[in-house]
């Protein structure tokens, strides 16, 4: 079947479209399944540049694989994502030796939401200035820690931009709790192991069901109820153990052995536990 928006196009892509295929950009997003040219397409004639995903990793930036690094040569324009409360970003500082020295930088603010349909006004924003980057032709390139599909703020970014004509590469880094493991020479699974991943900001009674069942356990996001979490893991046999590193690669980096004797200790936001029923 010919559609008429189509008629005229070379499907190598060396002739243009005609003018009126340009009011038709989600029909050729939604043919791209149909062929290469369609893919292409997409490209062309939405947004100008491609936005990237970048996973920094832990803390190290000796640990940024080399795509990660080859996509930031790319970029004009690196989104580096900070909190309310304080100033600067960490997953740009990890990043920042391999940073070309002309690269335009954009803080963006994003607020923590509950639930993402609970959408905020600074994230809409955010997108805008994103989109309006892309539409300008520039490469825009978004850091975050660990890697990117992982309890990740661009998670969210990528839902805002996933339905636009927007060209997205999303670049893998490495989970603070696989680069723990191996620098303690701590195995987080062997054999037949049943790990699970828990945030710690789950429902007590979740986590309460999910310990005494598992094998081995990684416990993200410990900082706002470590006594807590403390105490779950020595009821459930887990405790002893237990290991919990806290901003795994950065100069600060602190190690905590006994879990129990150290529940009290206040812990930064960046700190993981790494657990075994059969060390």
């Amino acid at each position: 079947m010919t559609l008429p928006f189509l008629e005229g196009m070379v499907y190598n892509g060396e002739r243009e479209l005609p003018p009126e295929a340009n009011m038709n950009r989600s029909k050729l997003v939604q043919l791209c399944p149909l062929g290469r040219f369609f893919c292409e397409s997409n490209r062309r004639y939405g947004m100008k540049g491609t936005f990237f995903g970048i996973g920094v990793g832990p803390g190290d930036p000796e640990l940024l694989t080399v795509k990660a690094i080859r996509a930031m040569e790319k970029a004009d324009v690196l989104i580096a994502p900070k909190t309310e409360k304080k100033d600067g970003s960490v997953a740009l500082s990890i990043a920042r030796p391999y940073l070309k020295k002309d690269i335009e930088i954009v803080y963006q603010v994003f607020p923590m939401v509950a639930n993402f349909a609970e959408s905020t006004k600074a994230w809409e924003e955010n997108k805008a200035e994103i989109l309006a980057l892309l539409e300008a032709g520039k490469n825009v390139a978004f850091l975050t820690l660990g890697d990117p599909m992982f309890y990740s703020t661009y998670i969210y970014v990528y839902r805002l931009l996933e339905h636009e004509a927007v060209t997205i590469e999303t670049i893998p880094g490495i989970p603070a709790f696989c680069a723990i493991g191996s620098k303690l020479g701590y195995p987080i699974v062997e054999g037949n192991d049943i790990l699970s991943i828990i945030p710690a900001t789950a429902s007590p009674e979740k986590i309460a069901k999910i310990l005494p069942v598992t094998d081995n356990a990684v416990l993200m996001k410990v900082y706002k109820n470590f006594p807590e979490i403390a105490d779950m893991l020595s009821e459930s046999g887990l405790a002893k153990d237990a290991v919990m590193v806290s901003r795994c690669g950065l100069p600060d980096e602190e190690r905590i052995d006994d879990i129990e004797a150290q529940k009290d200790k206040k812990v930064n936001y960046l700190s993981t536990i790494l657990t075994r029923r059969n060390a």
